[in-house]
């Protein structure tokens, strides 16, 4: 099932022992198009204003919330885990230090969208989280990684919501939300209100249409015309 990210933004997360923080965001991967981790406030329930990356691995698939969303991963777990990087984007090799932890195979390591997965399931007999564990994979093996190795593409679902939108020949709107969808956590739609440039409401964009990101001029850039747009069918939440 499709999911907006404005509506799981917010959203608690419930770890095996109790809520732990809530949703404050959704890192996607540029390459791909799909959501690889959230991004948890845990300030109200833990007290620290601390902030924890968590994987769709470790969601509990199949039960979607009524009021939040449920991980199987303990408090201790969570509350353990590699910190989040402050005022700088998220790095490879903080991505490999929090698999490392979590014991999670690369996603980026693979033809499909999980790596070796078409979806976030973890494989038979690995171990998930472990609380005040120390990463698996050396250290000395991620520094010596070649720099492009170690080059992140997660970028921000929150960040991106209110970017304005550029065919190859003129603004045709901007990004009202992102579609999920809630098993394979990809991103197979992105919802574009043109009502203040083109005639109709909103519209569904592919990401194969989508040409490229200007992150300084907050722009996102298609490989499709006005025209094309104007035309789509309008999208009815």
């Amino acid at each position: 099932m499709l999911r907006k990210v404005t509506r799981i933004q917010g959203l608690p997360l419930a770890a095996r022992d109790g809520k732990i923080g809530a949703v404050e965001d959704l890192y996607f991967d540029e390459v791909r198009w799909a959501v690889r981790y959230l991004v948890v406030d845990t300030g109200d329930w833990l007290g620290t204003g601390r902030k924890v990356l968590v994987s769709p691995r470790e969601i509990r698939h199949g039960e979607w919330p009524g009021d939040a969303i449920r991980v199987e991963l303990s408090r201790a777990q969570i509350e353990d885990s590699p910190p989040v990087p402050e005022n700088e984007p998220i790095s490879r090799r903080y991505e490999m230090l929090l698999g490392a932890y979590y014991g999670h195979p690369h996603y980026w390591s693979g033809p499909f969208l999980w790596g070796q997965d078409a979806l976030p399931v973890l494989p038979p007999g690995v171990r998930r989280g472990f609380a005040g564990g120390e990463a698996r994979e050396p250290l000395a093996a991620i520094e010596d990684a070649p720099v492009q190795a170690r080059r992140s593409y997660l970028r921000s679902c929150g960040e991106i919501i209110g970017y304005r939108v550029e065919a190859g020949d003129g603004s045709v709107g901007q990004v009202d939300d992102l579609l999920v969808d809630d098993e394979s956590w990809g991103i197979p739609y992105l919802v574009v209100d043109k009502r203040a440039w083109l005639p109709g409401g909103q519209v569904l964009i592919l990401p194969d249409m989508v040409d490229g990101i200007d992150w300084a001029t907050r722009s996102l850039h298609l490989a499709i015309s006005r025209d094309a747009v104007e035309g789509s069918p309008d999208y009815r939440s």
